[in-house]
């Protein structure tokens, strides 16, 4: 009897036991620690963290000259700083929101904010809706905060694109199949992006999308047939209006096309005086009303010159790193969905990096894209940093869920789904 007391007590105390293992597993998963995370997701948010408070002290640096000489500005040195920093605080906040949430969200209220998107796409080129600012109409005022329509239509697209590519039983294979919906969807956002006129953000609304359909598996002759329409586009739309076709013919011979080359030599000529260490923060001259636009598209042209380079090729690195943890989160993301997401937010940010520092450089044409996390922005900079929190909130459910066991016939183990790209990847 008191045997079978004593099994009892032991019994209780084991279950007991188990419960509160049981129960600490439960609060482990749902801290909120940095633990949740694997490696490439603690790369991914120590970059993001590090590019974005880099970016305050250059658009301090690159917009000081700027605002304390305007009176649009109030004559205050300090006008893009305190702007930037709001902003800045509350895309941290966004990205912290959406790394606790379930990525599912944007596969529900994708299609919803695409639609919003494209009617605010619309509305931006009604005069006394949209802000006419340097010839373009691209913002619409919300009390004091300026809403980029082209920015936004990026985290709807992504949602919707990848939710249709994720349903679909095998890649799309043929024109037909990619233009139903997701390419007549694409080039009317671009088409109406390219009205106001913002070539940039189309370029990186495409590239964002051929990014998905990368890792949703089509094929590669017929990524290389849309790439080669998408330069046919491009080519186009710079030589029907006079703007960007002098700017190409810039590019082309800077000599020869002296007032369409003003900002890119001027970037180009105080990118190189950096030398190799550079002149110190705040010691440029290009930012001296030289340079035009010197806290957005042209924010590396002021890193190369104040911190040589030694600066821009850490920049470089830094955005390198951010590419190579993305496509790692995309390549063992848990589901479909949740791959090509991770694929195309990683195209976009890394590809538009890659636009902007490529068009300070020399190597290709200007074409008005900032320099994602770093540059001054408001509602571009919040979505970048939506965007990114998703991206970890996909890695973040890596780190919660076990690794499924493999089963093997006949020696081999089986791949879990996924592109075929990704599936011979992480073998």
């Amino acid at each position: 009897m008191v045997a079978n007391d004593a099994i009892v007590a032991r019994a209780e105390t084991v279950r007991e036991l188990h419960e509160d293992v049981t129960e600490a597993r439960v609060h482990q998963l749902l801290r909120g620690t940095r633990r949740d995370l694997p490696v490439e997701g603690q790369i991914l948010l120590l970059v993001t963290l590090g590019l974005t408070a880099f970016g305050q002290v250059m658009v301090f640096s690159a917009s000081g000259p700027l605002a304390l000489t305007s009176a649009q500005y109030h004559h205050d040195p300090l006008y893009f700083v305190k702007h930037g920093v709001f902003f800045t605080l509350i895309g941290v906040v966004v990205m912290l929101l959406a790394m606790r949430a379930q990525p599912r969200w944007l596969k529900v209220g994708g299609p919803g904010m695409l639609l919003v998107s494209l009617v605010l796409l619309v509305a931006v080129l009604i005069p006394g809706i949209g802000q006419y600012i340097n010839g373009a109409r691209r913002w619409i005022a919300a009390g004091p905060i300026s809403v980029q329509p082209s920015e936004l239509v990026k985290i709807g697209l992504l949602g919707t694109g990848a939710a249709i590519l994720a349903a679909r039983k095998t890649p799309p294979s043929t024109l037909r199949e990619i233009a139903r919906p997701i390419g007549i969807v694409t080039v009317l956002a671009c088409g109406l992006i390219l009205k106001e006129p913002d070539l940039g953000s189309s370029i990186a609304v495409a590239v964002m999308v051929f990014g998905m359909l990368f890792v949703a598996g089509t094929p590669m002759r017929l990524l290389a047939l849309l790439g080669g329409a998408g330069l046919g586009g491009g080519l186009l739309a710079i030589m029907t209006t006079a703007y960007r076709r002098e700017r190409f013919l810039a590019f082309l011979d800077p000599a020869a096309h002296r007032s369409g080359s003003w900002q890119t030599t001027q970037g180009l000529l105080h990118y190189a005086a950096g030398g190799i260490n550079g002149a110190g923060i705040g010691a440029g001259t290009g930012k001296n009303q030289f340079v035009p636009e010197a806290h957005t598209d042209m924010i590396f042209s002021v890193i190369g010159e104040e911190l040589g380079l030694v600066g821009s090729v850490l920049v470089i690195l830094a955005y390198a790193l951010f590419a190579w943890a993305g496509f790692t989160i995309a390549m063992r993301a848990r589901d479909r969905f949740s791959q090509i997401v991770a694929g195309g937010a990683t195209a976009l940010i890394a590809g538009q990096a890659a636009i902007n520092v490529g068009a300070v450089v020399g190597i290709i044409p200007l074409t008005g894209v900032p320099l994602p996390l770093i540059s001054y922005g408001s509602s571009g900079k919040i979505v970048m940093l939506l965007i990114v929190g998703v991206l970890l909130a996909i890695c973040r459910e890596q780190g919660l869920t076990p690794t499924p066991r493999r089963s093997t016939t006949r020696g081999r183990s089986q791949p879990r789904s996924g592109p075929a790209r990704f599936r011979r990847a992480a073998r």
